[in-house]
């Protein structure tokens, strides 16, 4: 293996180690750090989790030992260069010796970014950045939206036919569903490879945003079900603006540790304290002043109060449309099935008033195409999550 092939080798150990950290990291970046010897042997790893405190460097370096003085150090994100929960890793770095550090990328905060590799530089530590960059950003992705804006990043999911319709008519015997309800297989418009992947967006998501339509409709459960650990558990969060959510809906009936929140505009009180009796969080919200709907910008950035960095929105048509006209949409990931419903009463997958010429509709960018045996998913951003 060339000296290229061994430097790009570990830092995707980095990766692979940083991933681990998914779902169990936010707020914070998800890190994974390798230490390797002069002779080319891995002499400690770590990464990082929130409830562990300890940065993945500073656990790579308790690892390693005395074996860290002269070795050099592959990571995925800047190591920090200010006092947070911990002191400053960069100085842990200097004071064991590393000589050489190797990292995807800069710290996206824009007050702390730059400022570990100068200090690192300043100590005599010989720094090399880039390696493996577009996977590093990708994976931190929300952190760096919530990190610059103090607002998560919000991903647009949904499943459609070739022609871009999300369910037959209302009345039809046989609905077809977007992932995420509990139906039976003939019921999904995807088949399961592309189901499975939908949980996984689910997994690495903060919270969950539907309409009351998608419940009333599907009795969803919304849950994370990869069954892979998480540090909170995932905010299943429904818009009904006149609190029409039935007490004996599943999401109601699961609500642990206020995992479930309504927002609504007009609540009835006794229908609200019975909800809230059942666990539910109910919070009212403001509305536009001239179509009566939830402010959807006002909403996100309540979820970043809450320290939420990523929504995955994966509501009915009419809440597409309004995530897509009020512009807080960041990122899409559309599966698309080998299916064509036709049909002028097939539900599309974003109903509104639309946008009324191309100049103003939406520019997807950076496209990623997926597949997923007979479907594939097409991923892209309507603003680029690292930009000012």
């Amino acid at each position: 293996m060339s000296d290229r092939n061994n430097e790009t080798h570990f830092v995707a150990h980095a990766l692979a180690l940083a991933r681990k950290g998914i779902a169990l990291t936010s707020p914070n970046p998800c890190v994974g750090a390798v230490i390797v010897n002069s002779d080319g042997e891995i002499v400690g790893e770590g990464f990082h989790t929130y409830d562990g405190v300890h940065h993945a460097e500073v656990m790579a370096i308790a690892q390693a030992g005395k074996e860290s003085r002269g070795a050099s150090l592959y990571i995925n994100l800047e190591p920090c260069s200010h006092q947070g929960r911990t002191g400053p890793c960069a100085e842990v770095i200097v004071a064991a010796g590393i000589s050489r550090v190797v990292a995807s990328m800069q710290d996206p905060n824009p007050l702390v970014s730059g400022k570990g590799f100068e200090f690192l530089r300043a100590s005599g530590v010989k720094v090399e950045t880039g390696s493996l960059e577009a996977e590093a950003r990708l994976l931190n992705e929300s952190f760096a939206k919530y990190t610059r804006h103090r607002i998560p990043l919000v991903t647009l999911k949904a499943a459609m036919t070739l022609d871009g319709r999300i369910a037959p008519p209302p009345r039809s015997p046989n609905k077809i569903n977007t992932p995420g309800g509990a139906h039976t297989s003939h019921d999904w418009i995807t088949g399961e490879a592309a189901r499975t992947h939908s949980q996984q967006l689910r997994h690495q998501s903060d919270a969950i945003l539907v309409g009351v339509g998608t419940i009333l409709a599907d009795d969803p459960l919304l849950t994370d079900r990869t069954g892979e650990s998480r540090r909170r558990p995932l905010l299943r969060v429904i818009l009904d603006s006149r609190l029409r959510l039935p007490l004996e809906a599943r999401v109601v009936q699961t609500a642990r540790d206020h995992d479930v929140m309504v927002l609504c505009s007009l609540a009835e009180e006794k229908k609200k304290k019975k909800l809230q009796k059942l666990g539910v969080r109910v919070e009212q919200i403001a509305v536009g002043a001239t179509d009566g709907r939830p402010d959807m910008a006002a909403i996100v950035s309540a979820l970043g109060e809450m320290e939420v960095t990523s929504v995955l929105i994966e509501g009915g048509a009419h809440v597409n449309w309004a995530a897509l006209a009020s512009d807080i949409v960041d990122k899409v990931f559309l599966y698309y099935a080998p299916k064509i419903l036709a049909g002028e009463e097939s539900i599309p997958f974003a109903y509104g008033q639309g946008f009324r010429n191309l100049r103003d509709a939406p520019h997807v960018k950076s496209l990623s195409l997926h597949r997923f045996a007979e479907d594939f998913a097409v991923e892209g951003y309507l603003r680029d999550p690292y930009a000012d």
